[in-house]
């Protein structure tokens, strides 16, 4: 069953298109990744999903309602995390987080408990005393407190911590384990690969690959620094490197990430001294597969 669908989106602001015919189609019990580099199309496109903005042409729809008509009835059923979370400064976390629990008619106190020990919230200062990383906590808690059928989270994790950002992929599986929806906007590629079924790719407004990360595998590769105790030669005619350059004592190596296994059994003839994996940003990869 389709939960959530965009038909040839179009979004312009005067004569600049922001959105060129985005076509989404996230299904029930699925997590979908929406990604690509910063200013691609993703916050405007779950803007006219939410019914924040109005679309120029095309369609967007949830639960089979249209999103810019219906969006207080779709608003019942949605739980939303944005990338910058501004709260009301007086309030305490806790309160904020029971005022958005309340809206949705649920009082599950016992999971609003549970979650903010999870991610190690203190619910009692005010919000305007709250980190970036702590606000955006403060979302994160509500969102997974509600019941909701569908979670639309853009950039989720920014400002958190990696150990905050292992809890957070915790509650996306449990939801997905619950049979609910999640649409995940982000450009880091580790946390999209841990999550996601399918994945769409959006760049400067239009959307250049979608598929599962099987489909996708193509895109994604690993960085590694590398020092050995001999010099390491022949390494750029190996298959799966695609790049290769000396840094201080070392070397930095591109590697495609289903062909790791054969290079570094190459590399260790070399005798490895210190090893380094670095995952590829999107950031990266945009610069690397689509530059022009």
């Amino acid at each position: 069953m389709v939960i959530l669908k965009t038909e040839d989106l179009v979004k312009k602001f005067g004569n600049f298109t922001a959105l060129d015919k985005v076509n989404l189609e996230v299904k029930s019990g699925e997590v979908y990744g929406f990604i690509g580099p910063n200013g691609a199309g993703k916050t405007t496109t779950i803007r006219i999903l939410l019914g924040i903005l109005q679309a120029t042409g095309g369609k967007a729809s949830i639960f089979g309602m249209d999103s810019w008509k219906d969006a207080v009835e779709i608003h019942k059923r949605i739980a939303y995390v944005p990338g910058e979370v501004n709260l009301w400064s007086n309030l305490t976390g806790g309160e904020v987080i029971d005022l958005f629990v309340s809206l949705r008619g649920n009082n599950s106190k016992s999971r609003r408990d549970e979650l903010i020990e999870m991610f190690d919230l203190d619910p009692s200062k005010k919000c305007r005393t709250y980190s970036k990383g702590n606000r955006q906590k403060v979302a994160l808690v509500a969102a997974f407190a509600s019941d909701a059928d569908l979670y639309i989270l853009d950039e989720p994790t920014s400002g958190l911590d990696p150990l905050m950002e292992k809890v957070f992929q915790k509650c996306v599986k449990e939801v997905k384990n619950e049979g609910k929806s999640v649409l995940l906007s982000s450009h880091i590629l580790s946390e999209v690969e841990k999550l996601c079924d399918k994945v769409s790719i959006i760049r400067q407004g239009r959307i250049i690959e979608s598929g599962s990360l099987k489909e996708l595998r193509h895109l994604t590769r690993t960085d590694i620094y590398v020092e050995t105790r001999q010099e390491l030669l022949g390494l750029e005619s190996i298959d799966g490197v695609l790049g290769l350059s000396k840094k201080d004592e070392g070397y930095l190596v591109q590697i495609e990430s289903d062909t790791i296994g054969h290079v570094m059994e190459y590399i260790a003839n070399f005798g490895i001294v210190r090893l380094e994996s670095m995952p590829i940003t999107l950031e990266e990869l945009f610069m690397r597969h689509y530059e022009g």
